[in-house]
């Protein structure tokens, strides 16, 4: 699973603040949207909650049991971010909130208008590779990893919402929301594809060149070449792969390398070289330093870390 980027936890309400123990919540009503936070106090089981609008929810401490849908249960953790549409009744459960140990969560109620009005400019100006394909929030695609793009521009907006008491401050929101949304499809669209690549790689480029990478990972791979496989110039080829995903084919094939690297340094067998070069990469001092800006610490510490915890 790709590393997940945790939210900035908000200070917790003291008790006397607080109007119930279980989902008490905090609004900051915006022009476009509401930012809600909700925190727990003590278990609970079945607890209902439902918005009108599209909601975005991310956990920034705590776990929950969320339900949709009247499907199974899901573990739903700090990293994490959970799209509900309008109407859907969301049954959750706090196994194990306590005071000592509350959970925390934000719900962003978006309105109609907006998510339209950012699909429609997304689908006109950056229209996607595939004709087949346009810009929308993929109901198939709820539980999402945050990726660090979308933390941090979920981290923004919450400040803007809760610090910024300037006269631009839905101006201010109003641009953040846009990118969110934009970095909401982006996530969501990655992790279409990295679901579904294999079924997809017949019938969309960019499910092909992910398909090839990953199958080519512990390689080297010429990535001024990806656009030959795409049939595609290489200027439109990087430019609607930045568009689609957030970021460029060169990055995607370091986080990806990352990830691998990640896994074979859990086997305390293997050492930082040869986690390396297993992963694909050609020079050690390089590997390092992208290790450590990507995941926040070394190799070797990621390593003892994990070491710790088995």
């Amino acid at each position: 699973m790709p590393g997940k980027y945790q939210l900035q936890q908000l200070p917790v309400l003291e008790e006397k603040s607080l109007m119930t123990l279980v989902e008490n919540r905090s609004a900051y009503t915006l022009e476009h949207c509401e930012l809600n936070v909700f925190e727990t106090h003590r278990s609970a089981e079945k607890v209902s909650l439902v918005f009108n609008d599209l909601v975005l929810t991310s956990m920034l401490r705590g776990k929950k049991v969320m339900h949709l849908f009247g499907k199974k249960g899901f573990d739903y953790l700090p990293g994490e971010s959970v799209i509900v549409p309008p109407n859907e009744v969301m049954k959750i459960d706090f196994p194990e909130a306590e005071r000592n140990n509350p959970t925390q969560c934000i719900a962003l109620a978006i309105s109609q208008d907006q998510i339209q009005a950012t699909v429609n400019m997304l689908n006109e100006r950056f229209p996607k590779v595939e004709r087949s394909s346009h810009w929308k929030i993929e109901h198939e695609m709820l539980h999402l990893v945050n990726n660090q793009e979308l933390a941090d521009i979920i981290n923004r907006f919450i400040r803007i919402s809760i610090d910024d008491h300037t006269k631009e401050k839905d101006v201010l929101a109003g641009l953040a929301l846009r990118e969110l949304l934009v970095r909401l499809m982006q996530t969501q669209a990655r992790q279409l594809l990295e679901a579904n690549y294999k079924t997809m790689a017949s019938n969309n480029r960019f499910a092909h060149i992910i398909q090839y990478i990953k199958e080519s990972i512990r390689e080297k791979i010429e990535v001024d070449k990806l656009s030959d496989k795409a049939c595609m110039s290489r200027a439109s080829f990087y430019r609607k792969f930045r568009e689609e995903f957030g970021y460029s084919p060169a990055d995607y094939i370091l986080k990806e390398r990352i990830q691998l690297a990640k896994e074979y340094l859990r086997n305390p067998v293997n050492t930082v070289t040869q986690a390396c070069y297993m992963a694909g990469f050609q020079n050690l001092n390089y590997f390092i330093r992208a290790f450590k800006k990507e995941v926040g610490t070394t190799p070797k510490a990621f390593q003892q870390q994990k070491k710790h915890l088995l």
